[in-house]
């Protein structure tokens, strides 16, 4: 009889890309089992159910979980981890196989997304820890927490993630992603809202907020470049009242970290800090990890080291 917590208990997301994870999946497994690996799947198929596979997991006596899929499948398996009471985190290792579309979580960690290079990374074992953002926020005027391990929106991200989960397509590519973040610039129009972070109150019209873990988020989109996970802050930056054309202007800042040096800018590292919208004004939009969730007021706050992870081991 197998020792079940030396076992990897693999949660599958088979829509992930399009589809794609369902499809490549019977040639990972053989590999897997090629490999002399101990593994049980399953199998996930409405949204947010990994979260509650993985607790149900660990419940079980599970100490490997792995992820089949995207940013998505990623953040759910990973609440599910955060989230129960079974065992202190420490206890568990996880891991990533990413297949999906943006795969921004693993940019940070250097995790590739090759089978070929992935799988001598999983069987050398190698084990990195990383904090853990968690947000209260609105939902249906109930007050609900979540964990992110990478990054979260306010204001016209979370609009952007909104659109394309009401409108229901598929973000193929960087490429298609940037031109939906451009077409809803449109679309989009300014929120009022409050920041109170490290005894400062910031009121503002303000185009974006972001609160990152680690850096990359929107297909590798830099809105937090000066994010690291184990340092045991939160990497704060909030964008003032950028006209379209200032934001048309400056999409480079985007992607190769430069976005604090626009003077409408600001960053910041903070433990924990709060978002509001002033009485009577409408409230702000809110995603984490390309997941939209719901509305301000919203609370923020890290746990440290609570995510060990599969990883390459980092260059002598």
């Amino acid at each position: 009889m197998k020792e079940i917590a030396s076992t990897w208990y693999i949660i599958i997301n088979p829509a992930a890309s399009g589809g794609k994870a369902g499809k490549v999946w019977p040639g990972i497994e053989q590999k897997l089992s090629n490999a002399g690996v101990d593994f049980t799947t399953v199998f996930s198929t409405y949204s947010r159910q990994a979260t509650e596979l993985a607790t149900q997991a660990i419940e079980a006596g599970y100490r490997r979980l792995m992820a089949v899929g995207g940013d998505g499948t990623n953040n759910e398996v990973i609440n599910g981890i955060v989230q129960q009471a079974k065992v202190p985190t420490s206890e568990i290792v996880y891991c990533l196989l990413p297949i999906g579309t943006g795969n921004d979580w693993i940019k940070t960690h250097g995790i590739p997304r090759r089978i070929k290079a992935w799988l001598p990374m999983f069987l050398a074992g190698h084990i990195g820890q990383q904090d853990i953002g968690w947000v209260e926020y609105q939902d249906e005027d109930k007050t609900k927490r979540h964990y992110f391990a990478n990054v979260a929106g306010l204001a016209y991200d979370a609009f952007v993630v909104h659109y394309v989960e009401a409108i229901k397509t598929r973000v193929a590519n960087k490429l298609v992603y940037l031109w939906v973040v451009l077409r809803c610039l449109w679309k989009y129009q300014l929120q009022s809202a409050r920041i109170v972070f490290n005894g400062k109150m910031i009121e503002d019209y303000f185009y974006t907020i972001n609160i990152g873990v680690c850096r990359y988020s929107g297909g590798g989109m830099q809105f937090v470049p000066h994010a690291e996970p184990t340092d045991g802050l939160l990497a704060l930056t909030y964008a003032g009242k950028l006209k379209k054309w200032q934001v048309i202007l400056n999409t480079y800042r985007f992607y190769n970290g430069s976005v604090g040096e626009h003077p409408l800018v600001h960053t910041d590292q903070v433990k924990e800090l709060k978002v509001e919208h002033p009485e009577g004004k409408a409230a702000t939009l809110l995603e984490v990890d390309g997941e939209f969730l719901g509305v301000t007021p919203a609370s923020f706050g890290i746990k440290e080291g609570a995510l060990r992870f599969i990883c390459p081991a980092p260059h002598s």
